[in-house]
């Protein structure tokens, strides 16, 4: 090999190098210019900064993943925000109060601006004022502003995960079954299902010996726990992106789990068995394995779709972490 060609390796190694570098400093620049701006609408407005973080979160993870990522992500319709009658849209906050607007001035220059972050912000904590401080209030705020229960609890839900770690940058993953036991798997999302009926298989199979533990792949709260016809003992966790993951057939719960509980990456959920498909207490109607499934949710409906190539993505980064 030539001196030239070695150089040449270097030189794009290094200019890879430092693509990533400066990628990951422009992530982490943008997670601490939102948290600045959390934090400067909670000293305005003494709503504590994870619930204006928590809607930001919402409102980016419904939007369409082709569309430049914003520094803050809410937004509101036009006549709420300029108030009906002014179509011309005129962003002085005096105007916008005669025609019973909503937006407001966030950073004292006299003008509701629905692009500049701080107003937007302050607009978002006048709006929840308007019904009370208490955390109560907020959820009564928030279902009034998004008319959709599933919204609010996803709001209120991420709000208690950037309360509990205080931070907003959560970007960490575990693979589903602990990946120091031996497990296989492979993509059956889509596959045809019997058992009930008719249907597509929702979801990604892990096949493990009975007690291998089920563990978090994801931040989150769980939302749901107890026995399911189809999936026998089963979880469910909904995340800070608007995704709900949903484990199923585990043979038993751990005893520091509990509906409610705020959990992340590689938190024990519980352990692998061959439940379901038959009333509580029905098993070993198919091998022990683990049903791992995701639900996305845009803020109208939510469907099903396929885990496995996030599979693959945790499970090297597991293993990365060993």
């Amino acid at each position: 090999m030539t001196n030239r060609i070695i150089f040449s390796i270097v030189i794009a190694a290094f200019l890879l190098l430092h693509a990533s570098s400066v990628y990951a400093e422009d992530e982490d620049s943008i997670y601490d210019e939102r948290m600045a701006l959390f934090k400067k609408t909670e000293a305005l407005t003494q709503i504590p900064w994870y619930y204006f973080a928590a809607i930001d979160n919402y409102e980016r993870n419904i939007k369409n993943s082709d569309e430049p990522e914003q520094v803050i992500s809410i937004g509101f319709p036009t006549e709420l925000w300029f108030g009906p009658g002014n179509s011309s849209q005129i962003i002085e906050e005096a105007i916008i109060d005669t025609f019973d607007g909503k937006g407001k001035d966030g950073n004292g220059d006299g003008k509701a601006d629905p692009t500049n972050e701080e107003d937007v912000l302050y607009t978002m904590a006048m709006l929840i004022l308007e019904y009370g401080p208490t955390k109560d209030d907020i959820k009564i705020a928030l279902w009034n502003h998004y008319q959709r229960d599933l919204t609010v609890q996803t709001i209120m839900n991420t709000a208690k995960v950037f309360e509990t770690f205080q931070d907003i940058n959560l970007t960490d993953r575990d693979f589903p079954v602990s990946i120091n036991h031996n497990y296989s798997y492979r993509n059956t999302w889509g596959d045809r299902r019997g058992f009930g009926g008719l249907r597509i298989h929702e979801g990604t199979d892990i096949f493990a010996n009975y007690g291998v533990p089920v563990q978090s792949t994801t931040y989150g709260v769980i939302e749901m726990m107890g026995w399911n016809l189809y999936g026998g003992w089963r979880i469910g966790i909904r995340d800070i992106f608007n995704i709900y993951h949903y484990y199923a057939h585990m043979s038993g719960y751990d005893d520091n789990i509990k509906l409610g509980q705020v959990v992340k990456p590689g938190d024990v959920l519980g352990s692998v068995g061959s439940t379901g498909y038959g009333p509580p207490g029905t098993s070993g109607k198919f091998p022990p394995h683990l049903h791992y499934g995701m639900y996305k949710d845009n803020g109208y409906s939510e469907w099903s779709f396929d885990p496995y190539p996030y599979l693959r993505k945790w499970e090297r980064m597991a293993r990365d972490k060993r």
